[in-house]
């Protein structure tokens, strides 16, 4: 008989034990009323839920319900009553007994299911980590396959990557015909469980087309967790055809295809960690009496950190969002200046003693717009003026009423722009040819600023000259401000 219907079969023999054990010393030890033992066989209920689940818990309430009307409601030895109103008492004991059961059972699952949660979501970040520090003298799939299997403690398990054709296998056991398995599911693009083997065989998808499949025995994982899992394989499969089209015609729009899409799952990967720390700083803080000043100091600096990167993943979010195509304004009413200067208050570490002055024209009304969009866009003309101009040159940031619309200037005093290249450094990935060996950057900053003003019926452009420096405007129409819903 297998070990689970021997468990099943003794926990069944527990509960009408601990019926029986009840009942004998309510009746033959303590010899208490009918009341007290009602109470005696609820604890009893109550402690078979929390161990065992609700089913088991039924069982145990209907037993302790014949127990009851029959040892302790007259006339006793029989299962029938003499008085109609312990017929109540009765039905009342048994459907307390059931509803006690059932929330204590969900309360206990709610906590198995939290604690499943917690795990997949520890395993998930330890393989995104993984993958980011993956080595670059072993194959990537060779190293994804020793990963998942330490992480998640697989038997064995198998991955295949479609476009080079390699099957890499992990974990101490073996998984028969692996790589006639896996290219068949990658043909079929369906996802498969082997109920007799214990064998988990999934399809790898990236864009709706398979770039691989998965097969691991020795674990079970939820459907969530499993898509999450197969989300970050095929992350890094992708990775690894970014670098290997590196020197291709199309490596632009892959390596562009390949960084909306880690962006976007890193980033989301990276929530929950930051939502932990920022947790547990905030508890730890909460309580100062319990910290020496060090400890303090450490644990603010922590807090600061934890709250300075859960911001860049949210840009980092909202940014491959709009990359993706897929903005959605979310409009309120604010104030311009006060933005401006937290925006400024913000880079103040970043200047370099570069002088940061902040020009507002006074009685601006209110602008109508999605406020997080709109810094977003102001953040990255300040951080390009910071990386393009030398150190000592000031950062000029004017904001005024022209032609009907309100417009920010970000002005530096750097090399400026050549006249060819003014429209080109807003497309998407294009950097100028004089800096791309010198200074970083993605070239994806200045195209979705002006994305961002254009959903807005605004705009972004520069005015720029050779020696000159370059000033960045950004204009909203008027009709956006102070108007109301």
């Amino acid at each position: 008989m297998p070990n689970k219907a021997l468990v099943q079969i003794a926990r069944f023999l527990g509960c009408l034990a601990l019926v029986a054990a009840t009942t004998a010393i309510c009746l033959k030890v303590l010899n208490v009323n009918a009341t007290t033992a009602g109470f005696a066989y609820l604890i009893g209920v109550l402690a078979i839920s929390t161990a065992w689940g609700f089913p088991f818990a039924a069982i145990t309430s209907v037993s302790a319900m014949l127990c009851f009307n029959y040892f302790f409601l007259p006339p006793i030895g029989q299962f029938t009553i003499a008085d109609p109103q312990n017929w109540i008492a009765l039905v009342t004991f048994l459907c307390t007994g059931l509803v006690a059961s059932h929330l204590s059972g969900r309360v206990r699952q709610q906590a198995l299911d939290a604690m499943s949660r917690q795990r997949e979501t520890e395993q998930l970040y330890a393989l995104s980590r993984a993958i980011l520090l993956s080595e670059s003298g072993e194959s990537v799939v060779s190293q994804l396959a020793r990963h998942i299997a330490q992480i998640y403690e697989f038997e064995s398990i198998a991955i295949f990557d479609a476009h080079s054709g390699e099957v890499a296998v992990g974990g101490a056991g073996e998984i028969p015909d692996a790589a006639l398995l896996l290219k068949h599911a990658v043909t079929l693009s369906t996802n498969s469980f082997d109920e007799a083997s214990q064998l988990n065989v999934a399809v790898i998808n990236l864009g709706g087309q398979p770039i691989g499949s998965l097969a691991f025995r020795g674990g079970m994982l939820s459907d969530g967790a499993l898509q999450a899992l197969l989300n970050l394989v095929a992350i890094a499969l992708e990775r690894v055809r970014a670098a290997e089209a590196a020197s291709l015609a199309e490596v632009t729009r892959k390596s562009g295809e390949f960084k909306s899409t880690l962006l976007d799952a890193i980033a989301h990967e990276f929530k929950t960690p930051l939502t932990s720390i920022k947790a547990a700083s905030t508890s730890i803080l909460s309580s100062p009496a319990m910290l020496d000043p060090q400890f303090k100091e450490l644990t603010t600096i922590i807090d600061e950190e934890a709250d300075r990167l859960s911001l860049l993943v949210t840009e980092a979010v909202r940014m491959s969002q709009i990359d993706a195509g897929k903005l959605k304004l979310d409009r309120t009413h604010f104030q311009l200046k006060p933005l401006l200067e937290d925006l400024v208050a913000q880079f103040a570490q970043r200047s370099e003693s570069r002088l940061m002055p902040l020009s507002v024209t006074s009685n601006l009304p209110e602008l109508h717009a999605d406020s997080e969009l709109f810094a977003l866009t102001l953040r990255q003309l300040i951080d390009n003026a910071l990386k393009y101009s030398p150190q000592g040159t000031p950062i000029t940031i004017t904001a005024n009423i022209d032609a009907g619309r309100l417009v920010v200037h970000v002005a530096d005093q750097g090399p400026g722009i050549p006249e060819k290249e003014r429209e080109r450094i807003f497309d998407r990935y294009y950097r100028m040819q004089s800096t791309r060996q010198t200074t970083s950057g993605s070239g994806l900053g200045l195209h979705i600023a002006r994305e961002i003003m254009r959903a807005h019926g605004g705009d972004l452009w520069v005015e720029s000259g050779i020696g000159v420096g370059s000033d960045f405007c950004a204009a909203i129409p008027v009709a956006a401000l102070g108007a109301k819903e």
